[in-house]
């Protein structure tokens, strides 16, 4: 029978309960348990796939072609289990869900209400994820308070009374704040915030305070008494360097051993050695390699965290300290490239920002950058060739095709945008890509057909194809059902691959994704071809 385990924030968002969450995934999965999570959004979208990346962060792509909420990617990265599309739940899905049933007659002509209707929906989805695992998290998004968060913490309650208080636990992250000018530790917030989540009919088992610096013995007391959770289960998460040391930390605080306990589970301890030598890998790091994302979505660092993440995963192994730089597609300048090692060009929807990415990819194939293109990426870079290397006059202009197939990027197979209220459908989910056996991307991957997630909706016009290759442009890869270009590379340069698919999605932190190895290795190397190249032109000065 699986235990439930449901993480619940105070105070204010963006506290961590998705890294809490992961963290506690990782532990219990250490102990050797099976471990599933799940995100519930009190946000009315349906899901997050046409929400602004600058107000939510990046959308995070499963295996089966959910788009879902970037905690999702948090904790694949931290259990290394592949959710799936009923991991992520909206309000806007529930809704959804039950006004269908409602038109449908499904019924039987009651009157529709918050509860028991959301609630017993809500509660279908939180008992539908797990398939026999020992423990589901779920973490509720937003924080304890808010009007649209209520029907999802009373589902919470209901399974604990369904299932028994030995087999549900309520884990709650809160803010320990610092006041400057009188320089305390303040807990009447979390105070305030336990006391609202009493008022929904939960009380917490464990309290995960939240902090910017260390708590000493007397807050956790004070903590434990006025929000009656044990001493021992009152863990302390303050801000660490690097978010792969949370689950160590957590482990020190006890609470993998705290959950253990109240869900009686008999586990046995958690084995971290390989977690800890994979954190203890950037201790060995002797080189800094400097890497550039030319994007167009900068107003919030989350807009592109699996990238980030995966670029950090590449460096941990080649023993390099990552020195990021963001660079704004739409005021790029050819000076800005001179002192970067390498350049990642992400992935990204609409017009804005094209004209800057396609001029930066002229200078990086001229210049020897290594660059790696990522679906957004990889357009940008057929444009760029089909303009300046074969000189197709009717390459794209910042704005693709609407209505015809005439441009070199152009829309998938069967599409119209005219004739589709929505946009167009998009290639989502995992999809296989054939190697060509001549490729860089086969020496990198080693197999003959891999297997990527993808979210897009243009495509490589392949009536372009011939044109491209007779220039150089070599074509790395094809989706072996149809024949679309997956992923292309220009042999003559250090590193030059861009992909139709999202590796980022994939990677994990003791398994970089292998297109992001390879890249921040050929971006140290051409450290040291620019160290080289400075020393023999200061010997030909001499």
């Amino acid at each position: 029978m699986t235990k439930y385990i449901f993480v619940t924030g105070g105070v204010v968002s963006g506290l961590g309960k998705g890294i809490t969450s992961a963290s506690l995934g990782n532990l219990l999965k250490s102990r050797g348990l099976t471990v599933i999570n799940q995100k519930l959004d009190p946000y009315i979208n349906v899901d997050p796939d046409t929400m602004n990346p600058f107000q939510h962060g990046e959308v995070f792509v499963t295996e089966d072609g959910a788009t879902t909420d970037l905690d999702l990617g948090h904790y694949e990265r931290f259990t290394g289990v592949n959710l799936r599309k009923d991991s992520n739940v909206t309000t806007g899905s529930i809704y959804r869900r039950v006004i269908d049933s409602e038109r449908k007659g499904d019924y039987l002509g009651a009157t529709v209400q918050v509860i028991p209707h959301i609630t017993d929906e809500i509660k279908r989805r939180i008992k539908g994820v797990s398939q026999d695992e020992d423990i589901q998290i779920t973490e509720i998004g937003g924080t304890v308070g808010d009007i649209e968060i209520l029907p999802f913490l009373e589902a919470a309650r209901q399974i604990r009374k369904e299932q028994g208080s030995e087999n549900v636990m309520f884990v709650h992250v809160t803010l320990v704040p610092f006041i400057g000018p009188s320089t305390e530790l303040k807990t009447k917030p979390t105070q305030h915030s336990v006391s609202l989540l009493r008022a929904a009919g939960i009380s917490p088992d464990v309290l995960v305070l939240r902090s910017d610096r260390e708590l000493n013995d007397e807050i956790k007391s004070k903590v434990s008494l006025f929000c009656d959770v044990s001493v021992e289960n009152v863990i302390h998460a303050p801000d660490l360097d690097d978010i792969y040391e949370v689950p160590l930390r957590m482990y020190n605080e006890g609470l993998d051993q705290a959950v253990n306990d109240r869900l009686h589970l008999n586990s046995e301890k958690p084995d971290l050695d390989k977690w800890q030598t994979m954190v203890n890998l950037k201790l060995e790091a002797d080189k800094t390699v400097k890497i550039a994302i030319l994007g167009k979505y900068f107003g919030l660092p989350d807009s592109y965290l699996s990238v980030v993440e995966s670029l950090k995963h590449a460096c941990l192994q080649n023993k390099a300290k990552l020195d990021l730089h963001w660079i704004d597609a739409d005021n790029f300048e050819t000076e800005i490239l001179h002192d970067i090692d390498g350049v990642i060009v992400p992935g990204g929807f609409g017009y804005r920002g094209i004209e800057g990415k396609i001029s930066a990819i002229e200078y990086i194939r001229k210049n020897n950058i290594p660059f790696l293109g990522i679906c957004l990426g990889l357009q940008c870079a057929v444009i760029e060739f089909a303009r300046n290397v074969c000189g197709i006059n009717d390459a794209n202009s910042s704005e693709f095709s609407k209505n015809t197939k005439n441009y070199v990027i152009d829309l998938l197979p069967n599409q119209d945008l005219e004739k589709d209220d929505v946009g167009a459908s998009m290639r989502l989910g995992t999809y296989p890509c054939k190697l060509n056996k001549d490729s860089l991307a086969s020496r990198i991957y080693g197999e003959e057909v891999i297997y990527e997630r993808h979210r897009h909706r243009y495509e490589v016009n392949n009536k372009y194809r011939d044109s491209l290759e007779k220039n150089g442009l070599k074509i790395g890869g094809l989706s072996p059902d149809n024949n679309l270009v997956e992923m292309i590379e220009i042999p003559d340069h250090p590193f030059f691959i861009a992909t139709q698919f999202h590796p980022e999605f994939k990677s994990r932190p003791w398994s970089p994704a292998p297109l992001f190895n390879e890249f921040v290795k050929s971006s140290i190397q051409n450290i040291t071809k620019k160290s080289d190249n400075i020393v023999t032109e200061s010997v030909k000065e001499k």
